[in-house]
């Protein structure tokens, strides 16, 4: 019986990467060198989108960078990209955040006023769900 893993990135994409007939599992704890936690407080909900970089040749960055950059090309939630990734969603807060870091990413958070939620939005869900 086949161990556990995540699939990486170019087999979740259907790349020309993809080794025909061979499936790489790799644990996920090995993509992010053991790290379970983010180097920064990451919301699910916070947008991600490629950051202008230059002198970085995007080649030399490993597959899973490179996924997240060509995915977060147009702007998508950390939750987003890790279902298109089909990545366990641990892995990529720490992947995103590393990368933010590095400046390969910009990391759009949610302002919460000091844990309070924005009035106007929950007045907007109420009547949404009043509406069904």
């Amino acid at each position: 019986m086949d161990a556990p893993g995540w699939r990486g990135p170019e087999e979740s994409l259907g790349t020309s990467q993809a080794k025909s007939g061979r499936d790489r599992l790799i644990r996920p704890y090995a993509v992010t060198g053991g790290r379970t936690a983010p180097r920064m407080q990451l919301a699910l909900e916070a947008l991600v989108s490629s950051a202008t970089f230059a002198g970085v040749d995007p080649t030399t960055l490993s597959t899973e960078y490179q996924a997240i950059i060509s995915l977060s090309r147009q702007v998508r939630s950390v939750a987003e990209l890790s279902a298109l990734l089909r990545m366990p969603l641990g892995v990529t807060r720490v992947l995103i955040a590393d990368m933010a870091a590095e400046g390969l990413v910009q990391i759009h958070q949610p302002s919460l006023d000091a844990g309070k939620p924005d009035l106007n939005l929950l007045e907007r869900v109420l009547s949404g769900l009043r509406r069904l």
